[in-house]
């Protein structure tokens, strides 16, 4: 279970958590993906891959005998962020997209989140998507799922 960001804001948000499989083959095999193809259609794919990227941090912290600082945000507008790293009162935004290629949509949420907690972003936000290369935008850490882990130590990893 990946627990709500709440912060101390007085906009509504959703404070409901979300569920994550661990074994992101096992949540394949559940909603009956057999091969390879059909991942790459499945209208779930991009579930899929933030599943995997969140378990993934979640093990890494985990296997350094960390407790978990991970969350996500989601106000009632539809405004979301993936995975928060909570550092104290530092956050690090990340957006999580199974996507290829980068496009201008990745970066709502994102900018979003630094416009509603300024002061609590100052080592910019990250992304993860499946293309290859690592990659900076301004304040926004571009890295494919190959090099998570070097994103989650930037967050308090």
């Amino acid at each position: 279970m990946l627990q709500p960001y709440h912060g101390n804001i007085t906009k509504r948000l959703i404070k409901s958590p979300k569920l994550y499989f661990f074994d992101v083959g096992l949540a394949a095999f559940l909603l009956g993906i057999e091969n390879p193809r059909q991942v790459s259609r499945d209208p779930l794919r991009g579930s899929l891959f933030e599943n995997m990227v969140v378990a993934e941090a979640l093990k890494y912290r985990f296997n350094q005998g960390k407790k978990s600082n991970l969350y996500f945000y989601r106000d009632r507008k539809g405004n979301e962020v993936d995975l928060v790293c909570v550092t104290g009162t530092d956050l690090f935004p990340i957006e999580i997209k199974a996507g290829m290629t980068i496009t201008r949509d990745y970066f709502k949420g994102l900018n979003h989140m630094v416009r509603n907690f300024p002061e609590n972003v100052p080592n910019g936000c990250g992304l993860v998507y499946a293309g290859e290369k690592k990659q900076q935008r301004t304040d926004v850490t571009i890295v494919p799922v190959h090099l998570l882990n070097h994103l989650f130590d930037t967050c308090g990893g």
